[in-house]
């Protein structure tokens, strides 16, 4: 008989910690290898976790609604004969081992005049060479907390790492021991032991004006509600807007659908097309597939692209294609099809939603013409494409200008100014624009 440790899996490269959404399994009951135990949340996507083991649930170490590090055991499984499996197990009450630990350590304070200057978070180390997730350096960059103050928060997370509930906790604290207060380690001054205090908030009733109805957001809605916010406090956007003849490769995908699907047995939508003419694009341009650290370029030699797609609960999610440069059409619009139906049904994986370096939503999808989308951190661009419609347009022939009926589209594109100047941004939005134009009509696919 042994026990084995089921710990909180990896979810991606800048997911450092999860949320517990619910537990399907409690201890004394028997679980089979790959069956699911929990569900789990990110700030990217909800998740299940499955058993590494089978056997009987011997201990969960965590509540519904608690947040846990990334590789913290949360649950542990006893394997052995069937014999030993019906014996009366071991049952644990959960813990939250991260609330075990009174908050004792003493805060060094002294008053200080406000800060004015701008917040410039690094992503990576500051003179103690510390880890910080983006999520950490956002809520820093917001709520105007130093790196020296970061350096000298008491982490909780792995190897001390400073997670959300931490930096939280220390606003928290430092707005209920007044303002103008904040800790330092240079020198040797009075010590104060503060009590958390809980976070204090407007109580005061509301009054709305005639009849109305009051719905409290869910999870998610409040994850982008956050996600969103904090973006457009990170990059500075500017978008461009050009807009594309697309008749050729409307008419080429109204020709090759039905076969297309016959053979394939997925039907071909404009996505994976738009798709393959910003891969082909990032290609000439690669510093539009990049992200920032710091004063650092990251330029990311992997082409991942993040298609947004609607919910039917009305939220969104980016799911996102990997490599998408080393598939064809067919390639990609499996992959498009396959991950849109995982989506819309809840199956999409933690790693579904990750590693994404561009993203494109399809605005016209709902009826717009065009949009002005916000850029998906930590990315620097992301590209909106507006709903085809029949136009009156003037174009070139050989015996001179004349007016036909064309299908035309709007093309926008939201771009980080802290690397994307006016010039690369609008270069490559047109690029995408031709490519588009010069679909070929008489192409395979």
């Amino acid at each position: 008989m042994a026990v084995v440790d089921l710990v909180m899996p990896k979810l991606g490269e800048s997911i450092m910690e999860a949320t517990v959404l619910k537990w399907f399994k409690q201890p004394g009951d028997t679980v089979k290898m790959d069956e699911t135990i929990l569900e789990i949340a990110t700030d990217k996507v909800d998740s299940e976790v499955p058993s590494t083991a089978a056997g009987v649930i011997e201990e969960i170490l965590f509540n519904v609604n608690d947040v846990v590090p990334i590789g913290t055991v949360i649950a542990r499984i006893r394997t052995g004969t069937m014999e030993s499996s019906s014996a009366a197990p071991f049952i644990s009450t959960p813990v939250n081992e991260k609330n075990t630990q009174p908050a004792t350590e003493a805060m060094v304070v002294e008053t200080i005049q406000p800060q004015t200057k701008n917040y410039s978070p690094q992503t990576s180390n500051g003179s103690s060479n510390r880890f910080y997730s983006p999520l950490v350096l956002n809520i820093a960059a917001s709520e105007n907390v130093s790196m020296t103050e970061l350096e000298k928060i008491s982490g909780t997370g792995i190897e001390g790492r400073v997670t959300k509930r931490d930096i939280l906790q220390y606003v928290s604290n430092r707005k209920s021991s007044g303002s103008g207060l904040r800790v330092t380690g240079s020198q040797s001054v009075s010590v104060v032991t503060e009590t958390p205090q809980p976070e204090t908030r407007n109580t005061q009733l509301t009054t709305y004006q005639g009849n109305v109805e009051i719905i409290e957001m869910d999870r998610m809605r409040k994850l982008i509600a956050d996600h969103m916010v904090r973006s457009k406090q990170t990059s500075p956007h500017v978008t461009s807007f050009t807009e594309a003849d697309v008749t050729n490769l409307v008419q080429w995908r109204d020709r090759v659908k039905k076969d297309f699907e016959k053979r394939e047995g997925t039907k071909i939508t404009f996505t994976p097309l738009f798709i393959e003419a910003i891969v082909r694009c990032i290609k000439k341009f690669p510093l539009i597939n990049c992200s920032l650290d710091g004063n650092n370029i990251i330029i990311k030699k992997d082409i991942n692209i993040g298609m947004a797609t609607a919910l039917q609960s009305g939220n969104l999610i980016v799911p996102v294609i990997k490599n998408a440069d080393q598939l064809n059409l067919v390639g990609l619009t499996k992959q498009v099809n396959g991950l849109a139906d995982a989506a819309r049904n809840g199956k999409l994986k933690a790693d579904d939603t990750q590693g994404g370096t561009f993203t494109m939503t399809n605005v016209g999808s709902f009826g717009s013409l065009m949009g002005t989308p916000i850029i998906n951190q930590p990315q620097v661009a992301i590209l909106a494409v507006g709903a085809i419609k029949k136009r009156p347009v003037v174009i070139e022939t050989p015996a001179g200008d004349s007016i036909a009926i064309r299908h035309m589209m709007y093309l926008s594109m939201s771009y980080d100014h802290r690397i994307v100047d006016g010039s690369l941004g609008a270069t490559f939005l047109t690029a995408v624009a031709k490519e588009l134009e010069n679909f070929k009509a008489d192409r395979e696919y």
